[in-house]
């Protein structure tokens, strides 16, 4: 595996690698990229500090995977086309305006700014054989490979997994699809919304008598990004034992099917229909879900006896608790109609926050029903720093919703805005792919890099 050295004035020195195990590197064979200024020190502590990652993907799904990378040290390599970028960067507003005078346009997408930090971006054509050729040398010294093109959409430039193995057989190489790169559908397009569909979620989400609903965010998207980025780093784990690297071949149809989780389970096992969607409740515990209130809604949790006894002597109706049609929690579900109504009955005569004091310490699972604004100027938001800010090259200073996992020792971190288009393809094939200023220019004014 590679590992990393961080010196006094900030330099990451990769060593040279043989089949994923560390053999020490001739200074003619050690290339240095220059970290982040701020923390240089706490970048070593990250674990996945001296990991290279090239990451081939756009949109959400990839991206959202590299990011998970990048916030835990993986020094992340963004290729992307170089006039139009990723998809995402076109995807407002709104968009972040731009401070820097040099820069024309609206400014940087709030899309693209969710799922990129931690990155560097290399403006790249590999449509032009050098640009292929500058690809090849980038995987040859990368670790992982993430990449989400059509099956067999790369093999034409030598960049299949087949292919790279064979000049790097410790890569690590990762293929996000809609379908998989197997079965009747793995040629299909997916964006998250038609797996959504086509994969049980948008069935069961929706009020209970209303049409089937996506997703507020693109969830599909999201969970695939997570399981792919837990994949890549048991890939890495497995490579300290064996040398070797592998494909990871991860479809946003079979991301969706697994995160049925318990609904599936319940579909295979009763071998029934599902009961369709509930809204904000729940199939089989009651009372669970969202309640009116004077001024919004209040969702109360009543998982067991115990916290519906809590619900009815808060709501100032202790004797629901033992009345027998709602005594236990299968009746209470054969009885949801009767016992939801009266319960809102009680709800909607104060306000939101008033149920909120009210319920403070009961020990009962309660929430307020936020905005996404409401949210981000949460106070356990706040507490826990979910919000950061930083200073972007282009746009100056902007807030960014922060990595969400604490560690004891290391100290994941916004250590990197989302880049500008191409803002490190200079230091990249400089220090990367040991091009010279003149040929560097030379590409340029050919436009294989920008």
């Amino acid at each position: 595996m590679a590992t990393s050295r961080v010196r006094p004035w900030g330099l990451v020195c990769r060593t040279a690698r043989t089949n994923g195990f560390v053999k020490p590197a001739s200074s003619s064979r050690r290339r240095c990229l220059a970290t982040a200024a701020p923390g240089a020190a706490d970048v070593a502590t990250l674990p996945l500090a001296g990991i290279r990652v090239l990451d081939m993907t756009r949109v959400l799904a990839g991206p959202y995977c590299t990011q998970i990378l990048g916030d835990l040290g993986a020094e992340i390599i963004k290729i992307e086309h170089p006039t139009r970028g990723d998809d995402t960067r076109a995807w407002g507003p709104p968009y972040a305006k731009y401070t820097d005078s040099s820069k024309s346009g609206p400014g940087e997408s709030a899309y693209f700014l969710s799922v990129n930090r931690n990155k560097k971006s290399l403006g790249l054509s590999f449509a032009h054989p050098a640009g292929v050729d500058i690809l090849h040398k980038l995987a040859k010294d990368c670790d992982v490979l993430v990449e989400n093109y059509l099956p067999g959409a790369l093999k034409k430039y030598g960049m299949d997994y087949e292919t790279l193995s064979k000049v790097n057989p410790s890569l690590i190489y990762a293929s996000i699809t809609g379908y998989g790169q197997t079965g009747p559908y793995s040629n299909r397009a997916g964006y998250d919304v038609m797996v959504e569909a086509e994969m049980g979620l948008m069935h069961i989400t929706g009020s209970r008598d209303g049409p089937p609903v996506k997703v507020g965010v693109a969830v599909t998207d999201l969970t695939t990004g997570l399981y792919t980025s837990n994949a890549i780093m048991a890939a890495l784990l497995g490579r300290v034992r064996t040398g070797k690297g592998q494909q990871i071949d991860v479809a946003l149809s079979d991301c969706q099917v697994a995160t049925l989780a318990n609904i599936a389970s319940s579909a295979l096992i009763s071998g029934q229909k599902d009961s369709g969607r509930w809204g904000t409740a729940h199939p089989s515990i009651v009372p669970y879900r969202a309640f009116k209130t004077a001024d919004g809604d209040i969702l109360l949790g009543g998982g067991n006896d115990r916290l519906y006894g809590i619900i009815c002597e808060k709501l100032g109706k202790p004797e629901l608790a033992k009345d027998e049609r709602f005594v236990t929690n299968a009746v209470r579900v054969k009885n949801r109609d009767e016992l939801e109504r009266l319960l809102e009955g009680e709800t909607v005569k104060k306000t939101t926050k008033e149920w909120l004091d009210e319920f403070e310490g009961s020990g009962m699972p309660y929430a307020a029903i936020n905005d996404i604004q409401g949210t981000l100027s949460h106070e356990h938001v706040l507490a826990r720093d979910m919000v950061t800010e930083v200073e972007h090259p282009a746009c100056g200073p902007m807030k960014l919703v922060n990595t969400p996992v604490k560690y004891s020792f290391s100290k994941p971190s916004v250590r990197m805005p989302p880049p500008t288009l191409g803002q490190h393809t200079e230091e990249i094939l400089k220090d990367v792919v040991g091009m010279s200023g003149a040929d560097i220019e030379s590409l340029k004014s050919e436009g294989v890099v920008a």
